[in-house]
């Protein structure tokens, strides 16, 4: 019997295993680097031992240092979550033979599964479909477009889609040293990509007496090759192929005789009504909770009583109601996805029936460069789809998220989307539908619901400043005994400045226009709280209430039409705040992996400058015009900050 369980990762998935070892009775070690010291899962957990450094090179994929932990808190057990070494061979080897129980398959299972090139080959004998593999040597143009795909990890990671066969070599480099940065391994392989295709897979649960098989989940929506929104069971599934999935995943697990909780993943057809086998995951899939929510069963429970030589306590049946998952990342969406770090000021999702928070931030918590970008899972289960996605876009848009940008506004639009709605789903639905939130930051509400969001803002501005003045003179803001021009109160909203115009009447303060004309928008009242400022605005004799929360400079106001992050403008700038004009700035804090160009170098737009790596995605810096480098002022391995100038490039343009 497991006494003491050592989680071997970090953040959202150690808490999540903690909490099912807090339901059993079982004690709880957490390791944690230097970055997520300040993390809950470090405190959530009963014993924590401190790995030094950041990168994960130095840490969570150190195995002897993870073994070292286990042996001074006198942990039995380790599970590895996933990702890390949750999928390494020699790792789960060198735990058992350090007296330990390993929550996961065999070793022998993992290095079958390990290489989705042998894998392939044995779930081929097997008789499960598979996809054909190519090289630069064997691919013609009949077989466009390839994906490029990373042999020993997941989660979009060395992974690219080939239109041009010219392409396919540097796009080949360009994946394999993803993969080596992410997984220490640098081995890809290239298949046909099927453009409309579905991702669906199946999860199974092996154990001395067979393999359960826990339905499937649907996790077509997908960014970058990683998956935005996950769901049990997959809609439009013709029954005859959900059926012939289940069988197909059944038989992937049993050719390898697999203990233990895994995924085995297909690309499902739908047009053609076909699958083939991409890989199997033997480990507990980030997506895993919609299949607890419609099945009743906790995997992990499942996976430490297979661990402990029992069998299942809960077997699969049918599906109950229908569960959907989004994954919450600190990245801006309408920057191609640009990852952000930095603190989160504000997390808070509302705690209804029937939804589900999975993360492994707080209010208040620093989220770092050195990992993932996501910062929770939130889930719904509900009697049927339509409304499990109706709440959790609900969920979603009265949540408090502040600090970061985040990707909640396209979940929202995602789950409300017409397609998604209809169950039209393949990986190429985020590229084929016009989505607002991918053309930039969205603006939420009309233009009158925006024009009172951004009165509440200056008036909880303004109450601020007036409340931090001596008593005596706290004089009403914007009082006049004469009739004078509009206040003004400015902010920035993703590069662009508002201006806020204002005047205190005999009814209260009311929003004007720069030339004293009213709007018939008034401010109700401002009460302040322990989170920062309620609200109350009249817009033609409806009321709305508005949240906002004031830090240094930064105001983020959350209101029924969504939620605005607005920084103050100061009415004078500092000269040495302002950039050379064609400075190329850091769009995030990174490590410099590549100087592409010299200075002195002639260069194009969109051509690459610098390439940056953060949150184990490399990032590319481009030229924004052609012109002359005439400055790099960093280095290959240098760390940078967000906003740091990385180089200049010289346009010839002077109004520039």
């Amino acid at each position: 019997m497991i006494t003491r369980l050592l989680v071997a990762n970090r953040a959202e998935i150690a808490s999540r295993v903690f909490r099912t070892c807090r339901a059993l009775g079982i004690e709880t070690v957490a390791i944690h680097s230097d970055a997520d010291t300040g993390l809950p899962y470090v405190g959530e957990a009963d014993h924590a031992v401190h790995l030094p450094g950041t990168s994960p090179a130095d840490t969570y994929l150190r195995a002897d240092l993870v073994l070292e932990a286990a042996r001074r808190t006198g942990a039995d057990a380790i599970h590895p979550g996933y990702g890390f070494l949750s999928e390494n061979a020699a790792f789960a080897r060198a735990v058992t033979e350090a007296g330990l129980t390993w929550v996961g398959p065999a070793p022998e299972s993992i290095e079958q599964m390990g290489s989705k090139i042998e894998s392939k080959k044995l779930m081929e004998a097997a008789g499960v479909p598979v996809l054909t593999n190519h090289t630069v040597d064997t691919a013609t143009e009949a077989d466009l477009p390839l994906l490029v795909k990373a042999s020993a990890g997941g989660g979009g990671r060395g992974m690219r889609v080939v239109r041009r066969l010219e392409d396919l070599s540097g796009e080949i480099d360009k994946a394999a040293a993803e993969a080596a940065s992410a997984f220490g391994d640098g081995t890809v392989f290239v298949e046909p990509y099927v453009e409309r295709g579905r991702h669906v897979e199946v999860q199974v649960l092996g154990h001395a007496g067979g393999v359960e098989v826990y339905g499937e989940r649907d996790c077509s929506v997908q960014r970058r090759h990683q998956k935005v929104v996950e769901e049990a069971p997959a809609p439009r599934l013709p029954e005859a192929t959900r059926a012939a999935l289940h069988e197909a995943a059944r038989q992937a697990a049993a050719a390898i005789d697999y203990r233990g909780a895994g995924t085995v993943e297909f690309l499902y057809d739908a047009d053609a009504d076909r699958f083939f086998f991409l890989e199997m995951n033997t480990r507990l899939q980030v997506e895993h909770p919609v299949t607890e929510e419609v099945f009743g069963v906790d995997l992990v429970a499942e996976q430490l009583a297979v661990a402990e030589g029992r069998v299942p306590s809960v077997a699969a049946g049918g599906p109950q109601g229908h569960a959907i998952e989004v994954r919450l990342y600190a990245e801006d969406p309408g920057a191609e996805y640009q990852p952000q770090s930095g603190l989160l000021t504000a997390f808070e999702v509302p705690d209804e029936p029937g939804v589900r928070v999975e993360s492994g931030f707080a209010s208040g918590s620093e989220v770092s460069t050195h990992y993932d970008a996501m910062l929770a899972k939130v889930i719904v289960h509900a009697p049927t789809r339509e409304q499990a996605a109706r709440q959790l876009a609900g969920v979603l848009r009265r949540s408090r998220l502040h600090g970061l940008v985040t990707n909640r506004d396209l979940l929202v639009e995602v789950l409300g989307h017409e397609a998604f709605v209809a169950g039209d789903l393949s990986t190429a639905f985020l590229g084929e539908q016009d989505l607002r939130s991918l053309q930039g930051a969205p603006v939420p509400g009309t233009a009158a619901q925006q024009a009172v969001s951004f009165f509440a803002a200056a008036m909880a501005w303004v109450s601020q400043v007036s409340a931090a003045r001596p008593v005596q003179q706290r004089i009403p803001a914007g009082w006049r005994n004469v009739h004078s021009a509009p206040q003004v109160v400015s902010f920035d909203l993703a590069g662009t400045e508002v201006a806020v115009g204002w005047r205190h009447e005999r009814s209260g303060a009311a929003l004007v226009d720069l030339h004293g004309e009213v709007h018939g928008v008034r401010l109700v009242g401002a009460e302040r709280d322990a989170a920062g400022w309620r609200v109350v605005v009249d817009h033609d004799g409806v009321r709305t209430s508005h949240e906002v929360r004031i830090s240094g400079h930064r105001v983020d106001v959350d209101s029924p039409w969504g939620h605005l992050a607005l920084t103050r403008v100061p009415r004078f700038v500092d000269p040495a705040d302002v950039v050379a004009s064609g400075s190329l700035l850091a769009p995030m804090p990174g490590t410099v992996v590549r100087v592409a160009v010299e200075p002195g170098a002639s260069v194009e737009a969109g051509d690459t400058v610098l390439v940056l790596e953060a949150m184990k995605m490399q990032h590319t810096v481009s030229a924004p015009a052609a012109g002359t480098v005439t400055e790099i002022n960093v280095r290959t391995g240098a760390q940078v900050a967000a906003g740091e100038v990385l180089a200049v490039v010289d346009t010839g343009d002077e109004e520039a």
